[in-house]
């Protein structure tokens, strides 16, 4: 799992929580991501929707894209498709993808990099893997998040963040021992690149094997940590937390989780996982397939507008089998 790794003993470090005076999340709920095919036919685990969906709110879904290893020719996304009145966000932990919308934005996602693409009041993208790992095969592991907008930023103007690898602030645990990626949101004082219209904080950690990874959590926000890979527990009362399953917090100031001692051979670094929390939005969720509003209404809107036109029209250079490689962005 390259993504982006750092001597943690020359970051700065989260701050040491008092262990009886701080107030713990206790964790009231696991769920077990499902899987299924997406986009081309590619399979994700998807640990909500599925679960209490309010729980996740500000978040809509979660995917996990591998990882997979692809023989030459074998890689599939997503082609050429509309959303309307959200955002995703996809990070790239293993892997090439390429991005184009018809609002201007794309470019080569690579490991440790992220796009952020706010749909807002219409836009069409494709999230395809790129020519060299279709030539060449290899790894494809990735996590695409969508991310709620509120009625007023619905109609927003779509705009695209090129997240490149360098760009991620990194931290360490107190020890040492664990690293801290923010992509957006802020950690003891440390924000991440993403700009948000809704408040969240999304952060991907390695947690060494017998760690203890304790991070301070707005009282305000929700609170969930998904496992990527690896074995570990999550809350002060040790709950079992392996790959593919999320945890869901209570309330609290603070949340912890802990690696197992003992971790699979592809996870010998240490439990990879992400942590999530935004301010609910606490408004009426009309969805169907690409499009989340808060009436009916609204969703037979975006669907007229789609089929109008009004959602951008796909340059001719990005057409499969017409445009331009990868290597020409």
């Amino acid at each position: 799992m390259p993504a982006i790794t750092a001597d943690t003993l020359a970051l700065p470090r989260v701050p040491v929580l008092p262990q009886q005076e701080t107030r713990w999340r206790p964790v009231t709920q696991v769920v077990t991501a499902h899987s299924q095919l997406e986009g081309g036919g590619f399979r994700v685990r998807r640990p909500f929707p599925g679960m209490d969906l309010p729980l996740a709110d500000p978040f809509l879904l979660l995917d996990q894209m591998g990882a997979t290893d692809y023989a030459p020719g074998e890689a599939k996304g997503a082609p050429w498709h509309p959303h309307r009145g959200f955002e995703t966000v996809t990070y790239m932990i293993d892997g090439e993808m390429r991005h184009d919308d018809t609002h201007g934005g794309g470019g080569l996602i690579t490991d440790g990099g992220t796009q952020w693409m706010t749909a807002g009041s219409g836009i069409q993208h494709q999230e395809m893997p790129s020519d060299r790992l279709l030539r060449s095969g290899g790894v494809m592991h990735g996590v695409q998040l969508w991310v709620n907008l509120p009625k007023s930023a619905k109609w927003a103007k779509p705009k695209y963040q090129d997240i490149g690898p360098g760009d991620i602030t990194l931290l360490s645990s107190h020890d040492g021992s664990s690293l801290i990626r923010i992509i957006a949101g802020e950690v003891a004082g440390h924000s991440g690149p993403g700009s948000t219209h809704t408040p969240i904080t999304y952060l991907h950690a390695t947690v060494a094997p017998g760690a203890r990874l304790d991070l301070a959590w707005p009282e305000e926000f929700n609170a969930l940590v998904y496992v990527l890979g690896g074995r570990g527990h999550a809350g002060t009362d040790g709950r079992p937390l392996d790959e593919g399953q999320l945890a869901v917090f209570g309330p609290g100031e603070a949340i912890t989780v802990r690696a197992a001692d003992s971790q699979p051979q592809a996870h010998q670094a240490g439990w990879e996982i992400l942590v999530l929390g935004g301010l609910p939005i606490r408004e009426p969720v009309a969805r169907y397939g690409p499009f989340v509003m808060n009436t009916r209404e609204e969703i037979i809107q975006a669907f007229e507008d789609f089929q109008a036109g009004r959602m951008g029209v796909i340059p001719a250079e990005k057409i499969p089998h017409l445009g331009t490689t990868d290597e020409n962005l």
